[in-house]
């Protein structure tokens, strides 16, 4: 098995959810860390991945609300400093895959499939091999004890269930 590293600068861990039941609020983990290893990422079922999010460093471009997010109403950053995900299977999906594994939030474990589809393999300008891969996930967020709402005045709450979970990655060979 080949260890891979991911690429930080060209790569991005993000999250959509409905906003007050009508409009989507986009966020992202500014810091992680990722862990590849495969015996060639061009069949990522060889694989073996896990990733580490630093919640602290969760962005939505709204201080206020990051500061909300970071708090005991959601994900108690505190006491729950990190998201982990580590794959358990692996299986390809026609040109896809569906990479299964256990995301842990708040310590609650749940099983997770990304779809993932692999954007090709391509070498930079310095000859390094360059792999490329878009995933996405949905989560119900209270599964994971994220259940803090507030009901609107008009009807519906002001936060969705559903996250959306979009991981955009370029991964090389590690050094």
């Amino acid at each position: 098995m080949a260890k891979f590293t991911v690429d930080q600068s060209h790569s991005q861990v993000g999250f959509e959810v409905k906003h007050m039941m009508v409009s989507k609020v986009k966020g992202q983990f500014d810091a992680y860390t990722a862990e590849v290893e495969a015996e060639n990422l061009e069949d990522l079922t060889t694989a073996q991945i896990a990733f580490s999010f630093d919640v602290a460093s969760i962005n939505t471009r709204s201080v206020d609300r990051d500061n909300h997010l970071k708090s005991a109403d959601f994900f108690d950053v505190e006491k729950y400093p990190t998201i982990t995900f580590k794959s358990t299977n692996i299986t390809k999906d026609g040109d896809d895959y569906k990479v299964t594994g256990d995301l842990t939030i708040k310590d609650v474990t749940k099983p997770v499939t990304f779809d993932v589809e692999f954007g090709g393999k391509g070498k930079n300008p310095w000859g390094v091999d360059v792999y490329g891969f878009e995933a996405e996930a949905k989560i119900n967020r209270e599964e994971f004890g994220l259940t803090w709402n507030a009901a609107l005045e008009t009807g519906g709450v002001l936060v969705g269930k559903d996250i959306k979970i979009k991981v955009e990655l370029e991964v090389n060979p590690a050094a």
